[in-house]
């Protein structure tokens, strides 16, 4: 590979934008997978509609005044809480539309909203909205995690000197404050520690960039500290130690699932560093455990935002299920770890949570998202927790995840391209010895089964591309200009030749209906096609009272399904399809559209936002409470 290229890719992978900058890299694991350079992927399709329509109508859409002044005013008590967090979750995701696209109007933005936070900076360079005497107590460290992410991913894009200036500056502050001797950091906050330890991240990263030991040493300190007793917990949070066991999340310290995977991407960036193995077999443990234990049909499972054991009881009647700020940094880890391992699974998991959990949660214009993501019931949208600020914490979450598509969708190894995800699109990569390679992604997948790959490199050369096929996908065909290759479920094609100009990579993937039982054998199933959960809308299939469904069991795993354009059509849905049923026993057919296009209506997120402000108690009753926003029935699950 080009050795400028490589350098970018593996400055991205640390920080999740790719650096302009040069800096110490003390970096001593190479990823097996490193993301694209800035600017080299564009998709187009559904996908790439969904990404231009949450670029233009979220993020840049955002009011910069809002999310800055709390950190001017510095009001913050312990009446006052959470605002903290909104400028640096919002401003990455800005970063990462940045790197996939960068326009004058993003880049405008982006040096404002930069500029206006580093001029709110105390004396001291503590960036964070809380009176001194105040520091340290709530969500102060976590939110002065998020204004640290936000600061390194400016200096990262643009160069800036007094931007990482301003960050040793800031992460001094804490620095000072706890450590030995000082506040330990298992005691301060909220959350049981948890939410201060996951400034492990910004601070490795912050190592990465100056190379400067005494950060290494306070991310040593901040994990050392989860083996420990602490005030909340005698036994300590036990994060390594409980991951390596396998024990389910919902047992470990503390069950807090968006903190606790946080702390965990920081434990990757610290793997990537000092090379202890330990770091990594813990993150890939806690994150089987997830899958085991948590993981529903379209994304992980969560109660009020705890781990709960939420992959048997998905089904089930679950109060404020599926926080989206937990999709978002589930897909973030699933990330590390695919960069960290090379395994195709990890992408497989991202590509469901990506196509339903997580669009499944943003407004279908791009303005808004949920706060809450049920199997089955009512598309809520979220409330504003904060009027000040106008936002809630999904709603400049899900927009982080979701920018983060392009640079796992394909990226590059030490052998040739990887392509995780089919969907439509242009590449612009290099080969191995750095010649110019263009990568050109046809088809309608996954609504069609064929996805047809043009290699165009600048000049013939022999390497490896490796394409995934998902396991989901039993019976699948690739072939290289009508050849026939070898394809396995569960794996990587790995396609090695001489490459040349138009060489053409056909796809034909599995997408059969699949038939799921319900994981608690309560006889309940669930049709999925391909990675995409199929639902039904009462816009499709009007609700009857006394109504009893039944799927035929008779060709399990499998179901016959005849695509339905109009009934797509008529809901502005993405892909709909009639399966065969049986309706208080007589033969009919169900209408099934794609889950993240169910129970939504096209109305702008000040509508929506209007009706359930302030109304938090909406997400968190049966899903018969209301209904004044479009129902989504459970997700073709049926008595059986």
């Amino acid at each position: 590979m080009h050795v400028a290229n490589l350098n970018l890719g593996l400055r991205f992978a640390l920080c999740a934008l790719f650096t302009a900058t040069a800096s110490p890299n003390p970096i001593v694991i190479k990823d097996p997978f490193a993301p694209p350079p800035a600017g080299t992927v564009a998709l187009t399709g559904r996908l790439g509609e969904k990404l231009d329509l949450c670029i233009k109508n979220r993020l840049l859409d955002q009011s910069i005044e809002a999310v800055v002044r709390p950190y001017r005013q510095k009001e913050e008590t312990e009446g006052k809480d959470w605002r903290c967090e909104y400028w640096g979750k919002w401003y990455t995701a800005l970063m990462l539309a940045d790197a996939y696209q960068s326009t004058p109007e993003i880049r405008a933005k982006r040096d404002e909203a930069a500029k206006a936070l580093l001029a709110t900076a105390a004396p001291d360079g503590y960036l964070g909205t809380r009176k001194p005497a105040y520091r340290l107590h709530g969500w102060d460290v976590w939110g002065c995690k998020y204004a640290l992410l936000g600061v390194l991913a400016y200096y990262d894009r643009t160069g800036d000197a007094a931007a990482l200036k301003a960050a040793r500056r800031h992460a001094d502050t804490l620095l000072a404050e706890i450590g030995p001797g000082k506040a330990n950091i298992a005691d301060v906050g909220e959350q049981k520690g948890l939410a201060a330890s996951s400034v492990l991240e910004p601070i490795v990263l912050l190592y990465q960039r100056t190379g400067e030991a005494k950060y290494l040493d306070f991310a040593k300190y901040i994990v050392g500290q989860w083996s420990k007793p602490s005030k909340s917990l005698p036994n300590g949070l036990r994060l390594i130690e409980d991951s390596m066991a396998q024990v389910p999340p919902a047992k470990m310290g503390w069950n807090k699932a968006y903190e606790m995977m946080s702390c965990f991407e920081g434990l990757c960036e610290l793997y990537r560093v000092t090379g202890d193995r330990t770091y990594l077999e813990a993150s890939i443990g806690l994150a089987g455990s997830i899958e085991r234990e948590e993981v529903t049909i379209i994304g992980p499972g969560t109660q009020g935002e705890l781990w709960f054991g939420g992959h048997v009881k998905q089904t089930g009647v679950v109060a404020g299920p599926m926080e989206t700020c937990v999709t978002a940094t589930w897909m973030k880890l699933l990330y590390q770890l695919l960069r960290l391992t090379g395994e195709p699974r990890y992408a497989d998991e991202l590509e469901q949570n990506l196509y339903n959990g997580l669009l499944g949660a943003m407004l279908p214009d791009g303005t808004w998202w949920g706060y809450f993501s049920a199997p089955m019931g009512e598309r809520v949208p979220s409330y504003i927790q904060h009027d000040s600020v106008g936002l809630s914490c999904c709603v400049v979450n899900g927009p982080r995840g979701l920018l983060l598509t392009p640079f796992w969708a394909v990226m590059t190894s030490a052998e040739g391209p990887v392509v995780n995800l089919c969907a439509p699109g242009q590449m612009q990569l290099t080969t191995p010895k750095g010649i110019p390679l263009r990568l050109d992604i046809a088809g309608d997948y996954p609504v069609a089964a064929e996805a047809e790959l043009t290699v165009q490199p600048q000049a013939p050369e022999e390497f490896t591309l490796a394409v995934r096929i998902p396991a989901w996908s039993v019976q699948t065909e690739v072939c290289v200009n009508g050849q026939r290759v070898s394809a396995k479920a569960g794996t990587y094609a790995k396609i090695h030749r001489m490459w040349q100009a138009g060489d053409k990579v056909t796809v034909s993937f599995d997408l059969r209906g699949r038939m799921l039982e319900a994981p608690d054998g309560n006889g309940q199933l669930a049709i999925m096609r391909g990675p995409v959960v199929l639902s039904l809308d009462d816009r499709l299939v009007p609700p009857q009272p006394g109504m009893s469904a039944q799927l035929d069991r008779s060709t399990t795993p499998y179901i016959a399904l005849t695509p339905n354009p109009q009934a797509a059509q008529k809901i502005a849905a993405w892909m709909a399809f009639d399966a065969p049923c049986a309706i208080n026993g007589q033969r009919h057919t169900l209408t099934f559209c794609d889950f993240a296009s169910a129970g939504t209506k096209s109305l702008s997120a000040p509508a929506i936002v209007n009706q359930v402000s302030g109304l938090p108690s909406l997400l968190r009753n049966p899903p018969s409470a209301c209904s004044n926003v479009s129902m989504a029935l459970p997700p073709a699950t049926f008595t059986a």
